[in-house]
């Protein structure tokens, strides 16, 4: 094994399935949570969050909107603050999804602005990666989710219909919002000059029990979006992410023949998920990222129980040293105890620097 790598060199080392000297890690997590583990750490950003921790994290280079563009996100959408219902923290989400009361493409076009890169100032883009590596970490930049983006300008609901009943309207809304987020994310790579390293193609299929839409459906809808954008991502020689949550296990085969390289969150616990399978079937062509359940474990759980989540996931998914990233499943809650965060950092790095 070679001596102690770098952040940036033991995750890019995951992604390529080659050995590292200790299990990558990496964060997410709510504001609220990142607030209290900064407050307790004494750090200030990110950067400074992440060397408290001795973990990995996969940094982020982001436009910014512009202050003139006349909208306050990307699909001009009215939020509000949702109270969790302890006090902790709030969610923010749609007061309405701005083109739900639409039944036609004409409606549409009339009645809504679709998003253009005009909206953001891409210059900072360089400057931040340059920071980044000088700091050691990997660089994520890019983000496209086509149904994520459907539903925040639709809802969940209503796209769900729309694919069943409406294939034109869908393919309509589909081909709209994907001509901006290529164009988005394309701009993020160019600024960044080789910097990125890897970009998110991604999507949410799953429910709790099962796919939310059958694989049929999804490639019917979705497929030549994946192969123009694996291929566009790939073009920059960044690494494909893949984030898809729920219960997801049964098109796994489609995500890989799309070209993605990192499967996240690995949301293990429920149903159609085997872990020993999965690294069996799939561990020579994806990098796992994630697997420390943050429903139930991390937030309700003791030490003892965090710890043993921990050990599962690195003999399962990490048995010849590479392709995973060890992360929570999905954003840590800011009901999450800070004790156990700090557990699943330090027994990760102890435990896999010792097996």
């Amino acid at each position: 094994m070679k001596n102690e790598m770098t952040h940036r060199e033991r995750i890019l080392a995951a992604v390529l399935h080659q050995p590292t000297d200790r299990v990558p890690t990496d964060y997410w997590g709510v504001p609220e949570i990142t607030d209290k583990l900064m407050r307790s750490l004494g750090v200030t950003d990110m950067t400074g969050l992440a060397q408290a921790l001795d973990i990995d994290m996969i940094m982020h280079a982001e436009p910014a909107l512009k202050r003139d563009c006349g909208r306050s996100n990307m699909f001009d959408i009215q939020m509000r603050q949702i109270p969790v219902h302890n006090g902790v923290g709030y969610y923010e989400e749609p007061v309405a999804h701005p083109i739900a009361k639409f039944e036609t493409i004409d409606e549409i076009e009339a009645g809504y602005v679709w998003p253009t890169t005009d909206l953001y100032d891409y210059s900072g883009i360089k400057s931040q990666c340059e920071k980044l590596r000088r700091e050691g970490f990997a660089i994520q930049g890019g983000y496209i989710s086509l149904t994520y983006f459907y539903e925040m300008v639709r809802g969940t609901e209503q796209m769900l219909l729309d694919f069943a009943l409406d294939e034109a309207l869908s393919d309509y809304i589909l081909f709209k919002l994907n001509e901006f987020a290529s164009a988005h994310t394309r701009r993020i790579l160019e600024e960044a000059d080789g910097y990125i390293d890897l970009s998110q193609v991604t999507d949410d299929f799953g429910s709790q029990n099962s796919l939310m839409i059958s694989e049929t459906m999804i490639e019917r809808y979705l497929g030549s979006y994946y192969e123009a954008n694996v291929a566009l991502v790939k073009s920059f020689d960044a690494r494909v992410f893949h984030h898809d949550d729920g219960a997801i296990s049964d098109v796994i085969p489609w995500i890989i023949d799309k070209g993605c390289e990192i499967l996240n969150p690995i949301q293990w616990h429920l149903p159609g998920w085997n872990l020993d399978e999965l690294k069996r079937r799939y561990g020579s062509q994806l990098c796992f990222h994630g697997g420390i359940d943050n429903q139930d474990i991390l937030p309700f759980r003791g030490k003892e129980a965090v710890e043993e989540e921990v050990r599962t996931c690195i003999d399962k998914l990490y048995s010849d040293r590479t392709g995973y990233i060890l992360a929570p499943c999905h954003n840590i809650q800011a009901i999450t105890p800070l004790e156990n965060v700090f557990t699943m950092y330090q027994y990760a790095k102890e435990y896999s620097s010792r097996t």
